[in-house]
């Protein structure tokens, strides 16, 4: 991989300028080169592979025969790098195979769990393999053109084409063809182009699990003083419902991290406590486990999903684990000092809570006793203090495109005629808001997982209106309701959109088009040559991997 150094040239001119390293953006850049074009890979931050290097291991896959192209080349290639015996310091693959069932799929010869330092490492081949250059640390400027603007300073624009991208750094990046690879749609919102936030009403498309959701009671005391309502709710915890269910709000599914912990003694660092932290953000864990004392590892508390070598990819798990919920929703519009401060939180927060339960004495001993065995793994984020540097932005903005995948894309009753993709994962939102209800209970609401039929993303779901902006493919925030976009945002599916986003901006420079005139019968030839996935057999989808 090779990557600029900071006094490089201030202009930079490219066939392709793609936003962000996230496993979206790599395989754009990949595909680009591969079909001859000149790329810069703009990262602003200083690592590349987004979550699945950063702690999302335990890949969520849906069906996995519906993973083509270069996304099955990654799989492939990690699958080959754990065939051999010295990829397996702390235990044996014969040992860890057994663990988890979604792990490896032989007959396909993929392996799905995957070590955070591993997929880093192979995404880095990926680069290093086509020379694709990556610009670390290259934030857009996104100072607001004006106070009427939708426009950012860093966005420059020629009627409704992006011209060139100007970072922090004052660098300016141009190209024929830029692709948003961000997992917050920056770019995107930054050329001025319309995207959704938050979840719409339900009868907005004639959904069923969109707006607010029905409240999920608990029987845990929401008050600071138990039994005492004039002594407010807990922190986190709203006084009133959110609105009625089934309506339209701006709220966002909890953010968290996928924790990698190890319980191997020689690769272990103790958690310890944040300085910021506070007991009071955990009591309802302490008034849980007063209620049941069992049920760790169990329902509730955070998952510890096996990944190879004594690791796991801890993802939440019940109404009172990682999820902060409800402390998110400034993220999308926030500068980047105040999204530093909203990560900072959401560490502290994940970290206090792991501390809490291995030491706070309200805890019962058998829990604490089990909690303590998990630590840090010493040999992963060895530049972040061993803490995953992406947080798990699990939707924000999303694409006011050409196409509006639905509800009824993902439960199979509508059928796009362009596909560049498929999606199977279930439909799939974490709690959006914990409040108290007008007789005093604790309550969740945003949480719903139902499976989905596999289905065709439509390339018209990456692209914007030819008016708004005529060379920008957007694949990741792609253009679906809060519903849809809860099936649709898994890394596998972001792999193969980026591959299909390079493909199409290709064939737009070879053919002097706009991303939204190119050919489809030419672009869909393509993508199957390259081993992409675009049917599928109607067919009850159960998903595989760790929930989400």
């Amino acid at each position: 991989m090779q990557a600029t150094a900071p006094n490089s040239n201030k202009e930079i001119t490219a066939d392709l300028v793609i936003y962000g390293a996230t496993p979206s953006g790599i395989m754009a850049a990949v595909q680009a080169c591969r079909m001859g074009k000149s790329v810069a890979l703009l990262e602003p931050g200083q690592h590349i592979g987004g979550m699945a290097a950063s702690g999302l291991g335990a890949t969520d896959i849906g069906k996995p025969h519906l993973i083509g192209g270069l996304a099955r080349e990654f799989y492939s290639q990690a699958y080959q790098y754990y065939q051999s015996p010295e990829a397996w310091a702390a235990e044996t693959r014969e040992a860890y195979a057994p663990r988890h069932r979604d792990a490896i799929s032989e007959p396909g010869e993929l392996q799905f769990f995957i070590e955070p330092k591993v997929a880093q490492a192979l995404f880095e081949r990926f680069l290093r393999d086509h020379k694709v250059s990556v610009y670390f640390g290259e934030r857009l400027d996104r100072t607001m053109l004006a106070e009427s603007s939708q426009r950012v300073a860093g966005v420059q624009m020629e009627g409704n084409r992006i011209t060139s991208l100007r970072t922090e750094s004052g660098r300016v990046f141009k190209a024929a063809v830029f692709i948003d690879t961000s997992y917050e749609g920056d770019l995107m919102a930054g050329a001025g182009v319309p995207f959704m936030q938050g979840r719409e009403d339900n009868a907005q498309f004639g959904e069923t699990l969109n707006g607010i959701q029905p409240a999920d009671v608990q029987t845990i005391d929401p008050f600071r003083v138990e039994g005492q309502p004039e002594s407010g709710p807990l922190p986190g915890i709203e006084a009133s419902a959110p609105g009625m269910p089934g309506t339209a709000d701006q709220r966002l599914q909890a953010y968290t991290f996928r924790i990698t912990l190890t319980d191997a003694p020689e690769n272990r660092i103790p958690i310890t406590q944040p300085k910021n932290y506070d007991p009071e953000w955990y009591e309802l864990w302490a008034r849980s486990l007063a209620q049941d004392p069992d049920q760790f590892p169990g329902r509730n508390l955070f998952k510890l999903t096996p990944m190879p070598n004594r690791k796991t990819d801890s993802n939440n798990h019940g109404p009172f684990s990682t999820d902060f919920v409800g402390q998110n929703y400034d993220w999308i519009e926030a500068d980047y000092a105040t999204r530093q401060k909203i990560w900072e939180q959401h560490r502290d927060y994940v970290q206090g809570m792991l501390w809490f339960l291995g030491h706070d004495e309200r805890i019962p001993e058998k829990v604490r006793n089990e909690v303590l065995q998990w630590g840090l793994p010493k040999d992963e984020f060895e530049d972040t203090g061993h803490w995953p540097w992406q947080l798990y932005v699990r939707e924000a903005r999303r694409l006011c495109g050409c196409y509006i995948i639905t509800e009824h894309d993902s439960s199979g009753k509508v059928r796009s005629d362009d596909p560049v993709g498929m999606g199977s994962y279930a439909m799939d939102s974490h709690s959006v808001t914990r409040y108290v209800d007008a007789e005093g209970r604790l309550c969740h609401e945003g949480f719903f997982f139902s499976p989905a039929q596999p289905y065709g993303i439509s390339y018209r779901a990456l692209i914007p209106e030819e008016s708004v902006c005529s060379n920008l493919i957007v694949p990741v925030c792609i253009s679906a309701t809060h519903v849809a976009y809860g099936s649709a945002r898994m890394e596998p599916v972001f792999m193969i959109l980026g591959q299909s986003a390079a493909t199409a901006a290709a064939q737009a420079i070879d053919a002097g088009r706009s991303v939204q005139a190119i050919d489809y019968a030419q672009l869909q030839q393509r993508l199957l040559e390259d081993g992409q996935i675009l049917s599928a057999k109607s067919q009850s989808c159960e998903p595989a991997g760790a929930h989400q």
